[in-house]
């Protein structure tokens, strides 16, 4: 079995509906993955006054406010969630967008933290985060290697272990954009465990990642790619979720370890097909 961490990103795949977020743990969950994971955010932070009373038709209203509100889970929504994976048995997490929520989640105590791409480069958070010197994850979409360098330098500073997740920042993404081989640049570079985060629309190249070594994997995963929402384009559905744990678990055992031997299955297929051999 394959030691790679699987994470399932639920993020706000589930349209604000406990039940749509229980089903997609539960399958989670049934797949194999180790862990799901959520995103929290203050809106009134997050976005000015003026985004949000813009105008987006959502099924919630006809303003980004009404559908940013929409996609949110409230503190008690979440000791639920956090109630239902403790009972089913599966991990969890979130990616906070602000230091407010980053602070207001520390009440469920979650093993690690994740940092998404589009806070990577935001220092006082990153401190924040590291502050906690939880095992936390950082995507590194729309990101040079001096700003990485930059913020792994925060986390050095507390001591706080930290694996980077090679990610694209498109949703979802064009398979020839994934530069796969940042992996191994990213390991070399900075010298720190290195995953993949990843928002194209197959499970292959996920796949690929892990046979170049990475020790993460964050998918985003939904019920219907067809739902409402801007990642569902990007997400696996439950057979898709089901390949990619499947496949990746096998990893280890088929790549084996590396020392050329023949096998006592080979050597009785040698004494009936190497008839000439006196051995």
């Amino acid at each position: 079995m394959s030691s790679c961490f699987i994470i399932a990103e639920i993020g706000i795949n589930h349209n604000g509906d406990l039940d749509i977020a229980k089903k997609l743990i539960k399958i989670s969950k049934e797949c194999g993955f180790d862990a799901v994971k959520f995103q929290k955010r203050d809106i009134n932070i997050v976005y000015s006054e003026e985004v949000l009373n813009s105008y987006r038709k959502s099924p919630w209203g006809t303003t980004q406010r009404e559908q940013k509100m929409g996609l949110e889970f409230s503190i008690d929504e979440y000791h639920e969630i956090n109630n239902y994976c403790k009972n089913i048995g599966i991990d969890w997490s979130f990616s906070a967008w602000d230091l407010k929520s980053q602070c207001e989640m520390r009440i469920f105590k979650t093993k690690w933290n994740k940092i998404a791409s589009a806070m990577a480069v935001n220092h006082d958070f990153i401190d924040l985060v590291a502050s906690e010197k939880k095992p936390t994850y950082m995507s590194t979409g729309m990101m040079t290697l001096d700003q990485i360098r930059s913020s792994l330098e925060i986390f050095k500073n507390h001591n706080c272990p930290v694996t980077l997740l090679h990610t694209v920042s498109t949703y979802p993404a064009d398979e020839s954009t994934l530069n796969l081989r940042c992996i191994n640049t990213l390991k070399e570079t900075f010298g720190v465990p290195v995953g993949y985060s990843g928002h194209e629309s197959g499970v292959s190249p996920s796949v690929m990642a892990v046979v170049l070594g990475a020790e993460v994997i964050e998918r985003h995963v939904t019920l219907d790619r067809a739902m409402y929402g801007s990642d569902q384009a990007a997400s696996l559905e439950p057979s898709g979720m089901s390949n990619l744990v499947n496949t990746i678990r096998k990893i280890d055992k088929c790549l084996g370890d590396g020392v050329k031997k023949i096998i006592d299955e080979e050597k009785i297929i040698s004494k009936k097909l190497r008839y000439w051999n006196a051995e």
